[in-house]
């Protein structure tokens, strides 16, 4: 099945083009799959996951997480108000900004995306197991330089 229609008017790019776009749509299912699914598996959304992922190595102010997220202030008030509740992350003001509030996980939080870190590589290394070292060293540069590009 494509999800892809003309791109170009060349049939060659086309096609290359499609391929590609398609190869990414199913790999983006079949990876959005298995993470909802460990999401899931700990009672937690996918978004809620990506908060875990996101705070993992850093604190940042609610209005910066809601624009990486793309979402808007009372959605992440109330991602965050759960999150808090279950013991997962913790508010505190922003030392810089005297209106900013910065959020940050907790050890309960920390654990468990790390939890998440390690269960996701396993159940994805299925897919990535396949690739040589230098094959997924490639992989990277191209899916980094791809997202750097949007």
């Amino acid at each position: 099945m494509s999800f892809t229609h003309s791109v170009t008017a060349d049939p060659e790019v086309d096609q290359e083009a499609t391929a590609l776009i398609d190869a990414l749509v199913r790999t983006s299912f079949v990876t959005t799959a298995i993470i909802s699914k460990i999401a899931a598996d700990h009672d937690l959304s996918l978004t809620q996951l990506r908060v875990l992922a996101i705070l993992e190595d850093r604190r940042v102010k609610m209005t910066d997480l809601a624009d990486y997220l793309g979402l808007d202030k009372s959605t992440i008030s109330g991602l965050i108000d759960r999150a808090q509740k279950r013991g997962l992350v913790e508010r505190a003001p922003n030392p810089l900004d005297g209106r900013g509030v910065d959020v940050f996980l907790t050890k309960t939080g920390a654990d468990l995306a790390q939890v998440g870190r390690v269960v996701i590589a396993s159940a994805l290394s299925p897919m990535t197991g396949v690739l040589h070292r230098a094959e997924s060293e490639r992989l990277t540069t191209l899916l980094e330089r791809m997202l750097d590009g949007r």
